[in-house]
């Protein structure tokens, strides 16, 4: 008698399934897993460099960081002792001649446009 088993209404076959594995030379496996290591580490270590110079830009700005905070910590201290630091000074009259530049601008065309509104023609 044939070794088919009826189950559910289909015949199954004794045996494994699927695809039969075909006969690989084995140095070319070894060849192929030798291959595949050193692609491997060549990832690992550029994966590894990337993270470090991402790691020594991180410190970097942190230091500027630090640097400026300082600053800010001076800055204060001598407001508090009722000095101005001549860096605010320059920011200050900076802004000032900013804004003392755009207010003229601003009424020069303020003043340009009243002349053409009184203009009839």
């Amino acid at each position: 008698m044939d070794d088919s088993k009826v189950v559910g209404g289909k015949v199954k076959k004794p045996g494994k399934r699927g695809r039969k594995p075909a006969k690989i030379d084995l140095k070319a496996k070894l060849e192929r897993s030798r291959q595949s290591a050193r692609e491997c580490r060549a990832r690992k270590k550029l994966r590894y460099q990337y993270l470090e110079e991402l790691v020594s830009s991180r410190e970097r700005a942190i230091c500027a960081l630090r640097e400026e905070l300082e600053m800010y910590k001076q800055w204060c201290m001598a407001m508090d002792q009722g000095k101005i630091p001549s860096e605010i000074k320059a920011l200050l009259t900076g802004e000032e001649q900013s804004k003392s530049h755009q207010n003229s601008t601003k009424l020069a065309k303020a003043g340009k446009t009243e002349t053409h509104s009184n203009n009839p023609w």
